[in-house]
């Protein structure tokens, strides 16, 4: 199975986001999904008869609408002799458009792996679902830390950590009393700490056994206690042969989730996150130098040093919200490119700036997402990119201090 590179799972994810978002009146939006495997003359017979049966529907928008929408991909499919590669995705309906308006929306996706089976949808939103399976992380670890006091649980999922699940114990602490009360007291708090075991087990057995991507798991926490509960008869055994390495760490909380990838990925070298760190260590490293540094930041200097074809690495963060933007002139046709938010293009388009040639209105002809747009520039000039999250230290790193957009050069400029 193909695996997606970071940008091609970036922008696929995008726009399943904008088709997801769309809503109709009623159940007039038509999802359908063909496998490579299909003929395109089985699909038109398929259609022809939705075609049909819809001509039955009671409501005369709804009809249109549905009506409209069928004939619209089988006007498409005309153009196709067998289906690509993967298959085709189509996605087309009227949807809401505000004030009881509706405006007809078509998609066309040829998707990064095949598609598994026919389906034909008509509801009141898109069926994504087969799409959002082909964006599922295959690179999926599980953690969890614990002592007495606490145990988290958490996912690593490619390069982002998601924290599951976090129990606090009534495990008693230690006590000053003496004789008979005291081993009577130490009883009671080994019944309780077997009792907080079993609990933990059993949550972390549950949430684990749910993972069917699962690659292993790594366990984390301060002091022995870790060791006695992964030797102990607390976890199912399909979770216990997966575990991969037991490790230290000084917290039991989601601090220690972080450290506990941490140190996983200064042993794990293949993991994503660990190839993120590396990257991310080595521009870091740069940046330090007085003399000869090949490190450059921000986006001005970015865009001049793609423009030069001296940068070797794109860096940038995936938690970057800015768009680039093309305004032109409708007057002289003068024309400029910017790079703002989504709150500022919409102040433009309300209210547009006036032109620094004539003064006439700056009309928004053009907007991209900036990770898109550098992401694609990169790459014609043969520029490596790495796309960055901002669940590692690392990864906050970038966006707050150096703005989420930088860069390792070829040569010094």
């Amino acid at each position: 199975m193909k695996e997606l590179s970071d940008i091609e799972r970036y922008e696929f994810k995008k726009k399943l986001d904008e088709i997801k978002s769309c809503k109709g009146q009623h159940t007039e939006l038509i999802s359908l999904y063909i496998p490579p495997n299909r003929q395109i003359s089985d699909v038109m017979n398929y259609l022809r008869n939705e075609y049909s049966q819809s001509t039955n529907i009671k409501s005369k928008t709804t009809r249109k609408n549905v009506l409209s929408a069928i004939e619209s991909i089988m006007s498409r499919l005309k153009y196709f002799k067998k289906p690509p590669e993967n298959g085709l995705v189509f996605f087309v309906g009227h949807k809401t458009a505000g004030a009881n308006q509706t405006e007809m929306v078509t998609y066309v996706i040829e998707p990064p792996l095949p598609v598994p089976s026919f389906l034909y949808r008509c509801d009141s939103s898109f069926y994504t679902q087969p799409l959002e399976d082909m964006l599922a992380e295959r690179d999926v670890y599980g953690l969890f830390l614990i002592d007495r006091r606490e145990c988290t649980i958490g996912i690593l999922r490619g390069k982002r950590i998601e924290t599951i699940d976090y129990l606090t114990s009534r495990v008693p602490g230690k006590h000053g009393r003496g004789g008979q009360s005291q081993r009577r007291f130490e009883r009671l708090i080994e019944i309780a700490a077997h009792e907080w075991f079993e609990k933990c087990g059993k949550k972390i057995s549950e949430i684990f056994l749910g993972e069917k991507d699962l690659k292993g798991i790594f366990v984390g926490g301060p002091g022995p206690t870790k060791y006695y509960f992964v030797e102990g008869d607390y976890l199912h055994y399909e979770i216990k042969n997966k575990i991969i390495d037991i490790i230290d760490t000084g917290y039991t909380d989601e601090s220690g989730l972080r450290e506990l990838v941490m140190k996983i990925s200064e042993k794990m070298h293949d993991l994503k996150i660990s190839q993120e760190k590396r990257i991310m260590r080595r521009f870091l490293k740069e940046i330090t130098k007085k003399k000869k540094s090949l490190a450059i930041y921000g986006e001005d200097e970015v865009r001049k040093a793609l423009e030069m074809g001296a940068l070797d690495t794109l860096l940038i963060s995936e938690g970057l919200d800015k768009y680039r933007v093309k305004l032109v002139c409708d007057s002289c046709g003068y024309e400029e490119e910017k790079t703002t938010d989504k709150a500022e293009i919409k102040k433009m388009e309300s209210n547009p700036p006036k032109c620094k040639k004539c003064g006439g209105n700056m009309v928004v002809k053009e907007k991209t997402e900036i990770v898109e747009e550098l992401s694609r520039k990169a790459q014609e000039k043969g520029t490596k990119v790495e796309l960055i999250s901002t669940d590692s230290e690392e990864g906050s790193t970038l966006l707050s201090t150096f703005g989420g957009i930088a860069g390792i050069l070829r040569f010094e400029i």
